[in-house]
């Protein structure tokens, strides 16, 4: 299929097709979207706050982050998304926050009124999208209790989660800055970077690069991240 420029996406009509994958680190069956593909490169974004919320989203490769500025020009990063991960979902018609492209990232692109009138009929189709629109939340409450806890359990938490998702205890290759990292942990960029050095030095990861690391001690990370 050929991929579509970014820029036509808003007045596109997308064709689209569902259908249910098994997803490792949720234990659920979720939402797997079949539409149109498109290429964004590294921070370009895929939609702004409180533009219309006509499309739903999914990565196939590359991660996508969603972000608010605050009032005092603060980032505030609100979730990553990783392949396989459907996003755009909102409570009412406009965007919250804003998207845009970690890296070179590859989405598929769906209607959202096109799915939504599909589910109304499609039993299996209703219930994925509440099962992805549970996981959403679920996602973003756990974040919220992540923000209340010190400097060390939040990055602790942020490993077992990244780890989590992508279904791996020993190593993982993290496709966010450490300032990204920051700004959805509510951390400085200096504090994020003591801190991982901190937990090297206690032995509970290795860090070959700075955005592979490796798992020394997963289940102390666990502990400390609870």
């Amino acid at each position: 299929m050929q991929v579509i420029p970014a820029v036509a996406i808003k007045a596109s009509h997308v064709p689209f097709n569902a259908r249910v994958a098994q997803r490792a680190d949720e234990g659920v069956m979720a939402l797997t979207l079949m539409g149109a593909p498109m290429r964004f490169s590294r921070n370009t974004e895929i939609y702004g706050e409180d533009e219309p919320a006509e499309y739903l989203y999914q990565v196939v490769s590359g991660a996508v982050r969603t972000y608010k500025i605050l009032e005092d020009g603060r980032r505030q990063i609100c979730a990553f998304y990783l392949p396989g991960d459907v996003f755009g979902f909102e409570a009412a018609n406009n965007h919250m926050a804003s998207a845009e492209a970690v890296g070179e990232t590859h989405v598929l692109v769906t209607k959202r009124s096109a799915i939504m009138a599909r589910a109304s009929y499609e039993k299996d189709l209703a219930r994925q999208l509440w099962e992805a629109t549970a996981q959403e939340l679920r996602r973003f409450q756990e974040h919220m209790l992540l923000l209340i806890k010190s400097a060390e359990e939040r990055v602790a938490g942020f490993l077992v989660e990244m780890a989590r998702r992508a279904s791996r205890t020993t190593a993982i290759d993290l496709p966010m800055s450490r300032q990204d990292i920051a700004d959805y942990l509510g951390l400085t960029i200096e504090t994020v970077s003591r801190t991982f050095t901190q937990l090297e030095q206690d032995g509970l990861i290795m860090l070959p690069t700075s955005r592979r690391v490796e798992l020394r001690n997963y289940k102390a990370l666990k502990q400390l991240s609870a």
